[in-house]
């Protein structure tokens, strides 16, 4: 089960776009981010993001 995007972007203020899956990672951590969180982030079907919202499209993806 993957959280929502709105519990993951909690975690990713700050950050800027375009990013990758990595940078995401680094910043969720940093903002202390649980193991779901973090296993989440891991599974995103893609590895490079240009907003807030292609996260957020990705995590919809996982969830088709």
């Amino acid at each position: 089960m993957t959280v929502n995007p709105i519990q993951l972007q909690k975690f990713l203020g700050g950050i800027d776009y375009p990013t990758s899956k990595q940078q995401l990672m680094k910043s969720a951590e940093k903002h202390g981010a649980d193991k779901k969180v973090m296993d989440t982030i891991r599974a995103l079907p893609r590895d490079d993001f240009n907003s807030p919202n292609d996260v957020s499209e990705a995590i919809g993806d996982m969830r088709a």
